[in-house]
């Protein structure tokens, strides 16, 4: 389907929504060459109606917006374009343009297992993690199992630095093992949707 560009007198709007969290983040315009600029950066630049020119979202700040996918709306004239955020979206210092907070613990553990899937798929000899992988599934296990022994002994000692850093341990050693069992987040999050609605 063709985009409509017509309707808007050459400018779409386009909807601009975290991949991870699902928050929409804010609506700017594209025109042909923005979108193409997009398309062909990754990183998503809009048509300014007020200044009559071209801007890649996070060149002054650094926040770019990443692009993950690029949908169109069912009259071909709107986008909604999943992003990973850099850092704030808003150019009052705000997570978003609409004043929600948009947490990035999620963000950052789907960040960190696309790292552990792009060590399994390109190897590095000086990566802890292709280390563990090389070890096999076995060593990858027991190392879930000392991470959650000693979760529990600082749990249990009350020392509650020392537990932050073990729980960090314990679930980074988990998504270890889960690419090595190929199994993904969203796996476990659809298990854990579905045992919530029960």
């Amino acid at each position: 389907m063709d985009l409509d560009f017509k309707k808007g007198k050459g400018l779409i709007p386009a909807i601009i929504q975290d991949a991870h969290s699902d928050k929409v983040l804010m609506l700017g315009y594209m025109n042909r060459e923005a979108l193409e600029i997009t398309k062909k950066s990754a990183k998503v630049t809009f048509y300014s109606r007020s200044q009559k020119k071209l801007w890649t979202k996070g060149e002054t700040s650094g926040n770019y917006l990443h692009v993950r996918e690029i949908r169109e709306d069912c009259d071909a004239d709107t986008l909604l374009i999943r992003v990973v955020p850099d850092g704030p979206v808003c150019h009052t210092g705000d997570d978003t343009c609409f004043g929600d907070t948009n947490p990035d613990f999620a963000r950052f553990l789907e960040e960190l297992e696309r790292i552990i899937s792009d060590r399994k798929s390109n190897p590095s000899s000086a990566s802890y993690t292709n280390s563990l992988f090389e070890k096999g599934t076995a060593h990858i296990a027991r190392k879930v199992g000392e991470e959650a022994l000693e979760v529990m002994i600082e749990a249990l000692a009350g020392r509650q630095d020392l537990l932050k850093e073990e729980i960090a341990d314990l679930l980074y050693h988990l998504l270890v093992l889960m690419a090595d069992r190929l199994i993904s987040l969203n796996d476990i999050n659809l298990i854990l949707k579905n045992r919530h609605q029960v």
